[in-house]
Order: C-alpha cells, then sequence, then structure tokens
C-alpha cells in the first residue's frame, strides 16, 4: 500500500527501483559498499553540537545507489471534536485522541519560536570549513528526486524561499525511501529487525549524525527548523503495520494507519511550510488541516487501489461497514461491482471529501509561497474520487487517475486560490 506523500507528491507518480540503501537496512550495514569513515571522517563540535565534516564525503555518490526512488505526549489538553481532523458528525475516538496529542506537541513547538517573531526564521547555516558545497550538493540530489517523481508539486516549491524549498525536499526523499522499505521492490526481504535500523538511522539524523549525503541534508533541515522526531518515528510505525496487518476491523484503526504513513507528513511539513504573519488561525487547527490532508490522501489511495491491494491479499477497508453494507472480503478479491459495492463505496468516497473539506480551510493559513504546491495537491488528489466514480465505482480493475489535461487546467485555479490571503478566507480556524 502506497503512502500518500501529503504535500509533496503528485497523485501519478511512478516508482524506480533504487536498492541500494535497501541493501545497508536489510543487513544493518550504514553504508553499501563503502567505508563508512571515509566518507564522513570527522565530527567536528561546534556550539555545543556535533556537526560533520563533509569534506570527504565522496561526490561521485549517486541518489540512486542511497534508495533515493520513492517515494510526547503527556499533554492534558481536552480533545474538542471539533478541533480533531475527523469528519463532522462523527464522535472523536481512541486513536484520534493519541493522534492529537501528538498534533498538539508539534503546535507547541513552532508556537515557542513564534512569541518571538511574526513568522518562522530560519536559523543561519553553521559552515564549517569544506562542507558548505557538498551540503548544497546533497540538496540539489534531493530535488532531483523530487522533480522525477513529483513533477507538479517541485514546480510549485520553487516559488517558496531558497531554504523552504530544500528542507522540503530533504523531508520528501526521506518520506520515499522510507516507503520504499514495505512497498518497493524488495519489500519482501524487508524484516521488523530492518526497520529497528532504520528507525535508529533516524536517530542518528537528529543527533547531527547522518549517513549519507541525503540523510545529511535532512540532518541539517531539522537542525535549522522546529521539526520533531514523533511524526518520523510514527511513518516508521507505519512501516511496522504493514509488515504483519493486512485487515481493518473499523474506521479507527484504519485512521490510526491513515495518520502514521500520510499524516504525520503534514506535521513534518508545517513547520517549513510556514504560517502566514498575518493568519487568525491557531496553530493547533493549521496542524489539524494538514494532518486532515494527510487522512484524505491516503484514503482516496485506499480507494483507488483496491483491486491492486487485494491481489496482494490486502483490504484496507473497515471491516464492520463492509459487513454492514452485505459485503465481505470475498467480494473484494471476488472484484465484483454490485449495487452494495457502489452504495459503500459512495460512503467511503464522502467521508474522504469531508476531510479534503477540513484540510482545504487550513492551506489558506500557510505562508503566500506555500499555498500553491499544497493546494494543487489537494485540488489534483481530490479529483481522483471524481474518476473512480466517473469508472462506475470500478477500482477492482480500472485505476483511476487525473489526466493531464485536468491536470494542467487545475494548476492555474490553483495558484489563483492560493493568492487569497487568510483574513479573506473563512474564519473558522480563527483563534477565540
Amino acid at each position: 500500500m502506497s503512502v500518500a506523500l501529503l504535500w509533496v507528491v503528485s497523485p501519478n507518480s511512478e516508482v524506480s527501483n533504487g536498492t541500494g540503501f535497501l541493501d545497508s537496512v536489510r543487513e544493518g550495514n550504514r553504508v553499501p559498499g563503502r567505508d563508512r569513515n571515509s566518507m564522513w571522517k570527522e565530527r567536528i563540535k561546534k556550539g555545543g553540537r556535533q556537526r560533520w565534516n563533509f569534506g570527504s564525503l565522496n561526490a561521485g555518490l549517486r541518489y540512486s545507489d542511497l534508495g533515493g526512488s520513492r517515494t510526547g505526549n503527556g499533554s492534558s489538553f481536552a480533545v474538542q471534536s471539533s478541533l480533531v481532523a475527523s469528519p463532522a458528525g462523527e464522535m472523536a475516538v481512541s486513536s484520534e485522541k493519541k493522534v492529537y496529542d501528538v498534533v498538539l506537541k508539534q503546535a507547541a513547538l513552532v508556537k515557542r519560536q513564534l512569541r518571538s517573531t511574526d513568522d518562522l526564521k530560519v536559523k543561519p547555516d553553521i559552515v564549517l570549513p569544506g562542507n558548505l558545497g557538498l551540503l548544497i550538493e546533497a540538496y540539489d540530489r534531493c530535488g532531483e528526486v523530487c522533480a522525477e517523481y513529483a513533477k507538479t508539486f517541485y514546480l510549485g516549491t520553487l516559488l517558496m524561499t531558497p531554504d523552504r524549498r530544500r528542507a522540503i525536499w530533504a523531508i520528501y526523499v526521506w518520506c520515499r525511501r522510507t516507503d520504499e522499505l514495505v512497498d518497493g521492490p524488495n519489500a519482501s526481504h524487508i524484516t521488523p529487525q530492518a526497520l529497528d535500523r532504520w528507525e535508529a538511522r533516524l536517530e542518528d539524523i537528529f543527533s547531527g549524525r547522518p549517513f549519507d549525503m541525503l540523510d545529511a541534508a535532512l540532518s541539517d533541515t531539522v537542525s535549522r527548523f522546529p521539526v520533531d522526531i514523533q511524526p518520523f518515528r510514527d511513518m516508521v510505525e507505519g512501516m511496522r503495520m504493514d509488515l504483519w496487518k493486512s485487515r481493518y476491523m473499523n474506521f479507527d484503526e484504519l485512521y490510526l494507519y491513515c495518520y502514521y504513513v500520510a499524516g504525520t507528513v503534514g506535521l513534518m511539513s508545517v513547520p517549513i511550510m510556514g504560517i502566514a504573519p498575518e493568519s487568525k488561525a491557531t496553530t493547533e487547527s493549521v496542524y489539524n488541516a494538514a494532518l486532515a490532508l494527510g487522512i484524505a490522501n491516503q484514503l482516496t489511495n485506499i480507494l483507488r487501489d483496491v483491486g491492486e491491494d487485494a491481489r496482494r491479499g490486502r483490504i484496507y477497508l473497515p471491516q464492520d461497514e463492509l459487513a454492514q453494507a452485505g459485503l465481505s472480503g470475498e467480494d473484494i478479491f471476488a472484484g465484483r461491482v454490485t449495487d452494495k459495492w457502489r452504495i459503500f463505496m459512495k460512503k467511503q468516497i464522502q467521508r474522504a471529501r469531508k476531510f479534503f473539506d477540513q484540510a482545504e480551510k487550513g492551506v489558506a493559513e500557510l505562508s503566500s509561497a506555500s499555498r500553491w504546491p499544497v493546494l494543487a495537491s489537494l485540488l489534483l488528489y481530490r479529483k481522483i474520487l471524481d474518476e473512480i466514480e466517473a469508472n462506475d465505482y470500478n477500482n477492482f480493475t480500472r485505476r483511476a487517475y487525473v489526466s493531464k489535461p485536468k491536470k494542467l487546467l487545475t494548476l492555474p485555479i490553483a495558484y489563483a486560490r492560493s493568492l487569497v490571503p487568510p483574513k479573506l478566507t473563512s474564519s473558522s480556524l480563527a483563534k477565540t
């Protein structure tokens, strides 16, 4: 089941077969076929924080060799159903509470920085002799991956400031590499122990100890923006779920999975995208909207890929709702488009659209340079639901996709709407 890389992936992205870093993770090696010490010779302490000297990095190392191919708790804040990313009319449930605790923590990180500035300011680079050019090269390679596999979004990132643009590229690449572990060509070889090693590698990234060039870009990003490690850990947890879980008993279980593999990307991205200085929305509500977009995108992926997932023995649909509709797993595996299936699908699409609606309210609160790529992604992904309907709900043998002409027509619409500042939009997210 491919993850929906929130805000940073086009609906029809294809996946390449780079496997170098997969072998590294699977076998427990840090850098495949290379001596790590020859690449990262000297760790330098500056200002109390450990930083790598990039001067000895092999400049010929290609991102394809590294697998750049694919793509807190403790809060006593009471959960309000109007604040949680939940369709209107549905009660808050345990998974939503668990996720909302993470949302509050991420929002608190940004609010602490906003107390001293009207907008997020990026920390200046710590320039070490010999490393700046190679760090720029690392970011450029992340940009190449984004340009190849998320063309529409990549174009939108060019409107961002250079620092934000590079940071988003670095996050995008890490998410693709993580997804590749369980959804790529070598997924059958990935074990829980391999994911444990990948998570340990993540901890090193956040500690300023990257293993390779692409990791270095993310390590630099998280040192300069108020990005928390928890959403990254949670995405790895979502990959673990894919190793052992192929059924979801109810929407509560499915919601948590969607958060792990897609909603997390929104929480990673908000500190980079930035909130508009003139926004009257609460920080929590903007994070909730980002979460809602991730849930919406992943639900759309699920509805689009029912047939493909069934052929892999997986059903990412709430089992209790299937039973209520008079359907079973056998109906899914048989691929029968019946009236019962159409009624069931209409309800699933309606739920996904409610999440999209909630997410759209939050897009307007982002910084002006970030709104267009996010809104374009939202509109294009939402159109996949229209295509499922146009296919008469046959998502067993027909893959719904947005045609190139429709994409081209959507982009200027998204751009025009992205120009509307927060103060002219709905005040449903405003501070009270």
